[in-house]
């Protein structure tokens, strides 16, 4: 089974599951991980997924949609490490990705 490690706003490390088909902001919440709110339950509409992908993992994760970055504009922590994490589609390419969930708005 496939891997992501998610680091929570108190610094703590998860290892999670992961299955290609899910978006990582699923992967998270199926975790029980209830600091990542995803209000809009991934409809690319509230920016309550925002996650900061790690630089080393950029790549893979690819890059914001117009959309996503106009969402990620309004947000005080947005960084070029900002995605939102319901936008990641998860695949066996990211086995390994590491995220941190963003300070809240």
């Amino acid at each position: 089974m496939a891997s992501i490690y998610v680091t929570t706003r108190d610094g703590v490390e998860h290892t999670l599951a992961a299955k290609p088909g899910m978006s990582v902001m699923e992967v998270i919440r199926e975790a029980g991980i209830d600091e990542l709110l995803a209000l809009c339950g991934g409809c690319c509409s509230c920016a309550t997924c925002h996650v900061y992908v790690d630089e080393a993992d950029a790549g893979r994760a690819g890059t914001a949609s117009a959309d996503e970055a106009d969402l990620l504009d309004s947000s005080d922590h947005n960084s070029p490490a900002s995605r939102l994490s319901c936008q990641i589609a998860f695949t066996e390419a990211l086995d390994g990705l590491r995220v941190t969930i963003a300070p809240e708005d």
